[in-house]
């Protein structure tokens, strides 16, 4: 295999995808132990690596604000700063034309990307290897993981351990245990992470379901509930947590995404829906109960004694559709009583705590 001394890795994925590529990056250290190893992820995604001991360098693509002569001269600029770096080795882990393009311009030496099907054969001009087939891999491997895996094993590199794993910054983990002291939460307390928002509506589950979670965690169990989420969610989950002084917080949009891994590392459990958050509680070490509807948790999901799966009892579930008829609207989720999703929180407390004694 060659030897490379500064390598760019592309990834202009979602937050999902920016965990899930975690393994890739211990695979490429793991190969080029010497190598400089940067990743490039779209803002502000990059605070979840910030801490991550096999790179040298976060760099966030902004979207750009301004006129368009502005963004112009920005995109310039940011062009200019990859292309002085002298990557001699650029590996792109996504599909999309944007991310092709910065390849070609970084004017690595090797620069390798998924390979396309006639009618848009441009793209494969901006690699020096363009993967079209790949090794299966073991198959062990998580599953979420194994897209950008795919690509580095073609060449040459893999890494035993496929598991995402995000680190915490010291700043991080402190300015959590503050958020929390301010609700009167310890970081080891007794309380768990709710997370109700996804990017699309049609995985979400009812707010007053989830009411109902929150009242039988404290009722039963005297676990309070920290709900989090994006600022623009943060008026939604105070809707949710209303009525519920003492047992409920929200601690929506009070973080970026570094301070989020951090607080939802410190929680007992993590319960919410399809969504990035999930991903960041498994990567973190934190016990997830997540609600598929529509989506296929066996494409991006473990599900073991430590991270649950609930899912409607429907035929029709999963349907990888944007709700019924691509309606929007899933039934199979309104459907989904409160006493399943609890079944399923019961049922980990009691294995946690048979482990215990």
């Amino acid at each position: 295999m060659m030897e490379f001394r500064n390598i760019l890795i592309i990834q202009l994925g979602d937050i999902g995808d920016v965990v899930l590529t975690t393994p890739t990056i211990r695979a490429v250290k793991q190969a080029h132990p010497n190598a400089r190893i940067s990743i490039l992820v779209r803002e502000p995604f990059g605070s979840l690596l910030r801490a991550d001991p096999s790179l040298d360098e976060v760099i966030g693509l902004a979207k750009g604000d301004g006129s368009f002569s502005r963004k112009l001269r920005e995109q310039a600029r940011f062009i200019r700063r990859l292309r002085q770096a002298c990557y001699d080795l650029v590996l792109n882990l996504r599909t999309g034309d944007r991310s092709a393009i910065l390849t070609l311009l970084t004017g690595a030496r090797e620069r390798v990307g998924w390979g396309v099907g006639p009618g848009r054969n441009w793209k494969s001009l901006c690699f020096t290897k363009a993967i079209r087939n790949s090794p299966p891999g073991p198959p062990n491997v998580h599953p979420g993981a194994n897209q950008s895996l795919r690509m580095v094993r073609a060449t040459g590199m893999d890494t035993a351990d496929s598991t995402p794993r995000l680190h915490i910054a010291p700043a991080d983990r402190q300015r959590a245990a503050e958020l929390l002291a301010e609700c009167g939460l310890a970081p080891a307390g007794p309380w768990v992470t709710i997370n109700p928002f996804a990017r699309w509506k049609y995985k979400e589950w009812d707010g007053g379901k989830w009411q109902e979670v929150m009242d039988q965690l404290w009722n039963a169990h005297r676990l309070a509930a920290v709900l989090i989420g994006s600022r623009e969610e943060a008026a939604a989950c105070a809707n949710i947590i209303a009525g519920r002084e003492g047992r409920a917080f929200n601690l929506a949009g009070k973080t970026d995404l570094g301070g989020l891994a951090a607080v939802i590392s410190l929680s007992r459990l993590h319960l919410g829906v399809d969504s990035a958050a999930p991903h960041i509680a498994a990567a973190v070490g934190t016990p997830t109960i997540t609600i598929h509807g529509p989506t296929d948790w066996r494409a991006w999901r473990i599900a073991d004694d430590q991270h649950r799966v609930v899912t409607p009892a429907m035929d029709c579930v999963p349907c990888h559709r944007k709700g019924c008829d691509d309606s929007g609207r899933s039934l199979c989720l309104e459907q989904l009583d409160v006493a399943t999703v609890m079944k399923a929180v019961e049922e980990y407390l009691q294995s946690r705590q048979q482990k215990q004694t």
